[in-house]
């Protein structure tokens, strides 16, 4: 057989399971033009970045132990769901040194996309996780930087500083002059409510959480994780109707299904319409 007649053995897979430092499970990926990456399960963590021309971008320590519990030393950990001591939870919480799942089902690449070379993965808190760290995968977009009263504190005005609403505790708010569309994003079941009103121009957003719930004799004590109250409404300026007059309010509730896309789903495209 001649030099001509050889078989180029086959390309590499752009994403690869494999076995790590002391047998920890890695994915490999790999793009076309040479450069490649490295992401152990065992945090979430990425080890490696090289370049097209073999040039490791990323530091690890030398003396970095692949051991469970211990995190990884260097690469780019997850802190989660805290960073350094900012909470009740171990240094930069426990994510990083948690086994992660790689998603079979993940959402699609955006179509501008040209790598083929990337793997999607999950992070499923267990029992033990939560009783320290109880919290909420569902979150609230579209009354960011709005008004509110806050119940707990005695009716008092604040506005919404974060980007979206979280729940890893009480909450009972009233949001003023609130938007038409109103998104209820669920990450673990993969779907967004989306509320859809008119004549109502607040909303309530309340979650007891564990106390209360354990106090209601009509609410059962771990139910609080499993709601969440997000109800249209008048209330800081009542609506007053002289003889003759009417008021119409309306309210409209769908279920749309969404996908993960780096951890989050995208409430924008639901409150455009899309």
């Amino acid at each position: 057989m001649s030099a001509a007649d050889k078989v180029a053995p086959p390309p590499l897979p752009p994403a690869e399971l494999c076995t790590g430092v002391h047998g920890l499970p890695k994915v490999l990926l790999r793009e076309s033009r040479g450069s490649s990456a490295e992401v152990y399960l065992y945090g979430g963590q990425v080890t490696s970045w090289k370049n097209d021309h073999g040039e490791e971008l990323l530091f690890v320590s030398s003396k970095a132990i692949f051991k469970p519990p211990k995190a990884i030393r260097g690469g780019i950990p997850i802190c989660f769901p805290q960073f350094a001591n900012h909470g009740s939870l171990e240094q930069h919480g426990f994510a990083r040194n948690r086994f992660w799942k790689i998603d079979n089902d993940p959402a699609p690449l955006p179509t501008n996309s040209t790598s083929k070379a990337y793997v999607d993965l999950i992070f499923k808190p267990s029992d033990e996780d939560l009783k320290i760290w109880p919290h909420s995968e569902v979150r609230v977009e579209g009354l960011e930087t709005l008004d509110y009263l806050d119940n707990l504190q005695n009716k008092e005005r604040f506005t919404e500083q974060g980007d979206a609403l979280t729940f890893e505790s009480e909450v009972d708010k009233v949001y003023l002059s609130t938007p038409t569309k109103i998104a209820i994003l669920d990450h673990e079941k993969k779907r967004t409510f989306v509320i859809r009103k008119d004549g109502l121009p607040d909303a309530v957003v309340w979650n007891p959480w564990d106390k209360k719930a354990k106090a209601m004799a009509d609410f059962g004590d771990d139910e609080y994780k499993h709601m969440l109250c997000v109800e249209p409404a008048s209330i800081e300026k009542p609506i007053t109707l002289k003889p003759g007059e009417e008021w119409r309010g309306r309210q409209e509730l769908s279920a749309v299904p969404s996908s993960y896309c780096s951890g989050q789903l995208d409430p924008r495209k639901v409150l455009q319409g899309c």
